[in-house]
Parts: structure tokens; C-alpha cells; sequence
């Protein structure tokens, strides 16, 4: 493993004027917080506790994978009239896990890398808050089709 530091990110600030609730009961189960989105860009955090650790003590696969994918998904989602965001399913996700981590913050910073009309490709970076590079991802996202009201 390469612990090696990488520059911490600037402090954020949400891209758009106010962020929307995630609406996702899982991230809301896990403590994983969105801090921004919009403009093809997302972050969510996360501040470790012992029930986001692996029986090794630090943080576990699936957690880092949820953040990522949860920030990839989010960074290419359409923000309708009422700010609601739209929905979007995972078609493939690939990560790199790096680093370790067992305490602290956890930020996953996400943006869309290319659009299409349905598909949208993103890519992540998981970082400690001492801007250690944990793990990065890259993946493809089906956007859903606004659902027609009766």
C-alpha cells in the first residue's frame, strides 16, 4: 500500500445554490452525507466510526465502494425544476483501492467525464482528510427516463 499524501482539496463549497437531500436510504443508514452537486460534479463525506471497519480496523471495501459509486452516480444525475434530483443506474463500476484508512473524514469527489443523451461516464477519487488518496474509481451510468404523471 502507498500512503503516500497527495494535496488536500480545497475547502468545498456546493455547486449548486442548495444541496438537495440524497434520498437514499442507505447513505442516510451508513452516515454518508452529500456535501455537493451539480454542474457534472459531486462530493459526499464521511466521518469513520467503528461500524464502517473491516475486522482488520480499517475502513471496509464496501463502504469505499458505496461512496464512490454513490458520488460517480450523483456527479452526471439532471436536477429537475423543483430541484429534486433525477435517478440513474449503475451499468459498470471499476475501482482501485490504494490506501488504507481507519479514522477520520472520508471525502469521495466525483465528476462526469463524458454525456451522452442516456449514458454518462464519471470518475472519483476517495481521499482522507489528511489528503491521502484511499481509492479512485471510473464507471458508466444509465440515466432512468423522467417518469410520465397521469
Amino acid at each position: 500500500m502507498n500512503d503516500r499524501a497527495i494535496t488536500p482539496p480545497a475547502p468545498m463549497t456546493p455547486f449548486a445554490a442548495t444541496v438537495p437531500p440524497a434520498d437514499n436510504p442507505l447513505l442516510d443508514y451508513l452516515g454518508i452525507r452529500l456535501a455537493s452537486v451539480g454542474d457534472g460534479h459531486c462530493v459526499f463525506e464521511l466521518d469513520l466510526e467503528p461500524r464502517h471497519l473491516n475486522r482488520q480496523g480499517s475502513v471496509q471495501g464496501g463502504v469505499i465502494a458505496t461512496m464512490l459509486d454513490a458520488a460517480c452516480g450523483y456527479a452526471g444525475l439532471p436536477v429537475g425544476p423543483d430541484g429534486a434530483l433525477g435517478h440513474a443506474a449503475t451499468a459498470m463500476l471499476s475501482i482501485s483501492y490504494l490506501s488504507k484508512a481507519s479514522a477520520g473524514r472520508l471525502r469521495a469527489m466525483a465528476s462526469v467525464t463524458r454525456a451522452g443523451n442516456s449514458l454518462y461516464f464519471a470518475s472519483a477519487q476517495l481521499t482522507s482528510d489528511a489528503g491521502v488518496l484511499i481509492a479512485t474509481a471510473q464507471g458508466t451510468f444509465k440515466r432512468a427516463r423522467p417518469r410520465l404523471e397521469n
